[in-house]
């Protein structure tokens, strides 16, 4: 959840979602209790006309009954609950209703309201609750009257709610409107950012060397900042790489003429200090090699880009190594997974596979097979497995000691597993070694899987 909320992309949508709900929740509200408040004034405008109407149309005998010159215009007023209702009354006790009361008496609060007057009252109808407007009237020569004129409040209801039904389907409609173009614009707004994201997932895995620089304005100050840092992240690493080959090569002439000196020495018949100055030129060469081949793989690691495609650099590798142990016999049998990209320097990848394979054809006896798959989502393993003697179980640590050889008449300098397993190292990997189901030793490689 809390991955959730770090995204722009999230909190963007999230707030326009919010404001948008909040703000057409306050505009639904105020829309309805506006549409309530003319409605309302509508209908009760409407009873005062009908009772202005009323008391124009009512009339008094001498009896003191009452009568009704012609009916009210609105025919709503006969039909039996209909919902409108009007009844007229006197003090004296007579009275007369509209045709829709069928005969029932209208309920209608005392006293009288004084002369003049009107007021606006709520009693139980024939059909329910039923909005009331009651005014007197005064004719000359006549007692009192009274005129209640009213509306049954369900029909005002279902007014209402029939407007807040089309008000809440319309704005919601309109809210789910302004959601996708808010998610559309969001999506369109960060589309640059994911360009961006895409185009440094290319330099780490070394399908690019730089961002592209064609991004809005607003974005493009990042890139060309990101693209000045990684240049200058290149720059010391290549000057790095050429420090640890100048230092490789400054060492080395030293070496050389010391072993010269010591070939001098026993032509000259100082054998015994020829050995000595022989060894220790051969045991510092071998240090040399190790350390530098460790500080070019340790520059590499921590640069952008940085990535190997499995099939492409073992390729190479088995032509070279099948002409090399060919004249043996040996055979060199791949099967790689498409696509396969690890997070290895080429180079790198090459050297340490170029090692393994040496070391497998060596010591073969018709075959060597290299298996390239991926393990899981995060890995691949690279696995090399020959028909040779193999190794007992306990000199699977001593092999990759710096200058160890398990036989002396092998060439070599003893250096090959080692360098490999600092690099494998270096890079995050793993290397084991176990018995292989052709008879012979089984070296497993394990890099971290980058995608295509």
């Amino acid at each position: 959840m809390r991955d959730l909320w770090t995204s722009f992309r999230t909190r963007l949508i999230a707030g326009a979602v919010i404001w948008i709900i909040a703000g057409l929740a306050v505009s639904g509200f105020l829309l309805s209790e506006l549409f309530r408040a003319h409605v309302t004034q509508q209908f009760d405008d409407e009873l005062h006309g009908h009772a202005a109407e009323l008391a124009a149309l009512i009339g008094v005998e001498p009896d003191g009954e009452l009568i009704l010159h012609r009916r009210l215009s609105d025919p709503r007023f006969l039909p039996k609950d209909s919902g409108f209702y009007w009844r007229v009354e006197s003090e004296g006790g007579a009275g007369i209703g509209s045709p829709s009361l069928a005969g029932q008496r209208l309920p209608m609060p005392e006293p009288f309201p004084p002369p003049g007057t009107e007021r606006h009252v709520f009693v139980e109808g024939p059909s329910g609750q039923l909005r009331l407007v009651e005014r007197s009237v005064s004719m000359p020569g006549a007692p009192l009257l009274r005129i209640g004129i009213g509306a049954d409040q369900r029909l005002l209801d279902q007014v209402l709610t029939h407007f807040n039904w089309t008000l809440f389907l319309s704005l919601t409609i309109i809210a789910l409107g302004l959601v996708g173009a808010a998610i559309l614009q969001v999506w369109f707004g960060l589309r640059p950012l994911s360009r961006m994201r895409g185009a440094l997932a290319a330099v780490r895995t070394g399908r690019a060397s730089r961002l592209p620089e064609d991004l809005p304005s607003e974005v493009l100050p990042l890139a060309v900042d990101l693209n000045a840092l990684l240049e200058a992240n290149l720059e010391m690493l290549r000057r790095a790489r050429t420090q640890a080959g100048n230092l490789a090569h400054a060492l080395k002439t030293p070496l050389a003429i010391l072993v010269d000196e010591a070939e001098r020495l026993r032509a000259a018949g100082q054998t015994e200090a020829a050995d000595v100055v022989s060894l220790q030129c051969e045991r510092m060469r071998r240090q040399i090699d190790y350390q530098i081949a460790r500080a070019r793989a340790a520059a590499l690691k921590r640069a952008p880009g940085v990535a190997a495609e499995v099939g492409v650099t073992l390729e190479p590798l088995v032509s070279a190594m099948s002409r090399l142990h060919g004249r043996r016999g040996v055979t060199y049998k791949v099967q790689c997974a498409p696509g396969l990209i690890v997070a290895v320097d080429p180079q790198d990848l090459s050297e340490i596979l170029a090692n393994i394979l040496d070391n497998a054809g060596k010591w073969a006896k018709s075959v060597v097979q290299i298996t390239a798959r991926g393990a899981g989502e995060e890995r691949v393993e690279i696995v090399i497995d020959d028909d040779g003697a193999g190794l007992p179980p306990e000199s699977y640590e001593h092999v990759f000691g710096v200058g160890e050889r398990l036989d002396e008449r092998m060439p070599g300098h003893g250096l090959g597993l080692a360098i490999v397993r600092d690099l494998v190292g270096l890079y995050e990997g793993q290397v084991e070694l176990d018995a292989s189901p052709l008879g012979g030793l089984r070296v497993i490689l394990s890099f971290r899987k980058l995608e295509a």
